[in-house]
């Protein structure tokens, strides 16, 4: 969980009304961002931060840890993205498999060139944040929920789990497609196509044999890829997965890939309207006061 929400917590305990309008703005950006991550519009962004912390304001102050105090907001949050969320035209299917995540043996080929071509490529194609923004986007909502908390907003699995109503395992599982699923779109966008659960297609004969054609090793390691980046398998299991992945340069490569696409996702934070977040922020520091009778809090 990011230090912002200690920090917001620390500001709103102080009895400073300076600090408390400190923690709303922390709460803003917060609110926010996440609901940018999530649904993807400015205008149902700013609405949501609205109504998400003014419903909040009575709560804030009975709160006393930060694990709570993001909890509260992440679920009202959520709901309230998923009530306006605008759906696509072509809305995506609800579950992706795992087989139509993993790379064929062109794609690993792809990857093994554009690794050989320099990191400079590949880095500065994945500077477009705007790709990236767009790769989550296309996810299924089951899967660019657990996405965003857990790699975006960085909390950990048992509190995403608890977040979302589900076993940590089924967030693990989701986790792992998730980021596999940004990492292809996130490709197939830079190359000018769209991710093929957006406009699913009757596999083709051709993509079948592709997909056979699959190394063994390799195929069996991919659906614990996150696992071993997250530092959570145990170690046989890791060194097994080390000890091939070291020698293939395939896997090398792909997992180079899928590292950029996570790193990529936590360091991502959607612009805000400075004008809209400072209007809001004397609004909400002015209802806070009133509802905790604090008017008179010291300013300094």
């Amino acid at each position: 969980m990011r230090a912002r929400l200690n920090e917001a917590l620390a500001h709103l305990h102080s009895g400073d009304s300076a600090r408390v309008g400190k923690a709303l703005a922390i709460l803003q950006g917060t609110v926010f961002a996440f609901s940018m991550k999530v649904c993807g519009h400015r205008e149902d962004a700013e609405d949501t931060m609205q109504e998400v912390l003014f419903r909040s304001l009575p709560h804030l102050s009975k709160i006393e840890h930060p694990r709570a105090l993001a909890t509260w907001l992440y679920t009202v949050t959520r709901n309230r993205c998923w009530r306006s969320r605008r759906r696509p035209a072509h809305a995506p299917l609800e579950t992706l498999s795992l087989d139509e995540l993993m790379p064929d043996q062109g794609e690993m080929q792809k990857l093994l060139q554009d690794d050989s071509a320099g990191p400079e490529k590949r880095a500065r194609q994945l500077e477009e944040e705007q790709i990236l923004h767009r790769a989550v986007l296309t996810l299924p909502a089951q899967y660019r929920i657990v996405l965003v908390l857990h790699d975006m907003e960085e909390l950990d699995t048992d509190l995403v789990a608890q977040i979302l109503g589900l076993r940590p395992g089924t967030v693990r599982v989701r986790l792992h497609r998730a980021r596999l699923g940004v990492r292809k779109a996130m490709g197939l966008l830079l190359d000018g196509r769209s991710p093929d659960w957006i406009e699913p297609r009757a596999p083709s004969r051709k993509k079948n044999r592709e997909a056979k054609k699959r190394d063994p090793e390799c195929e069996a390691i991919f659906s614990n890829l996150s696992e071993l980046l997250d530092g959570r398998l145990e170690r046989p299991v890791c060194a097994q997965i080390e000890k091939h992945v070291q020698s293939c340069p395939a896997c090398i490569a792909f997992l180079k890939d899928l590292s950029l696409a996570i790193g990529r996702c936590r360091s991502f934070e959607p612009p805000e309207n400075e004008q809209v977040q400072a209007r809001l922020g004397s609004l909400l520091l002015e209802e806070y006061l009133r509802l905790t009778g604090d008017q008179s809090t010291r300013s300094g």
